[in-house]
């Protein structure tokens, strides 16, 4: 039985019956849990954004926050507020830790960082979480990863596509590039905790060259980390 109804051009049909295959065969595999939406940095990685973590004051009271291509002595404004750059320090203070978050705010991303003493936290950076997240992978030359994500949320959307449409091949016909992908996206989802992903893998074309449809979540934050973000774009090559 398929999902076409008379009142269907054949065309239309033609097109369900394909969408009705795809439901039915997409192989789905799932790391289950909610995404990861806190995550400890060190400081080498809030450098690697871009930012420098400064002591300093705002609006004249002593505090910590982040900013970019400042130096010592400098004051600016941003947002309604005065700072001033103290220090910029080469090393995070006695007894703290950075820890970034994602939050959600009228549909979009946004990232939050904070410097954590015990119970005492710290705001020192809020911003859109894709631009970081674009201006990083760009910078560290995450081509593939790049080239992929869709959309921002806790979670992010990677997709991947190449070639006409067909019917996915089940789990035991699939050749080995797309089961080393498999296997090496599972391991990072393990890693972090969380992931879906969904492989419509069409066999090749008559060149020879691959033809699948591919979504995968990951929780944001994840991302900021330079080593899943290297591993992720390196499986991304399989599917190149």
């Amino acid at each position: 039985m398929t999902l076409c109804y008379n009142l269907f051009q054949k065309g239309d049909c033609m097109l369900t019956e394909l969408r009705e295959t795809m439901l039915l065969n997409t192989l789905v595999f799932e790391t289950l849990g909610n995404p990861e939406k806190e995550r400890q940095f060190k400081l080498k990685q809030l450098k690697k954004w871009g930012f420098d973590l400064v002591f300093g004051k705002k609006d004249g009271i002593e505090t910590y926050f982040a900013t970019k291509d400042k130096k010592e002595g400098e004051s600016f404004e941003s947002e309604g507020s005065t700072y001033e750059v103290t220090e910029i320090l080469k090393e995070l203070p006695k007894n703290t830790k950075v820890y970034a978050h994602i939050e959600m705010i009228e549909g979009r991303a946004w990232l939050y960082v904070d410097l954590r003493e015990e119970e005492m936290n710290t705001p020192i950076l809020q911003i859109p979480a894709g631009e970081i997240l674009v201006a990083f992978l760009k910078k560290h030359k995450f081509i593939h990863l790049l080239e992929a994500l869709r959309n921002l949320g806790s979670a992010a959307s990677i997709v991947k596509h190449s070639g006409e449409e067909g019917k996915p091949l089940s789990f035991e016909q699939l050749p080995p590039v797309p089961r080393r992908f498999l296997r090496e996206a599972k391991r990072i989802e393990k890693e972090m905790g969380f992931g879906r992903l969904a492989l419509a893998y069409f066999g090749e074309n008559k060149d020879g060259k691959a033809r699948y449809w591919m979504q995968w979540l990951v929780p944001t934050i994840a991302l900021f980390d330079e080593h899943i973000a290297q591993k992720i774009d390196k499986a991304l090559v399989e599917l190149a």
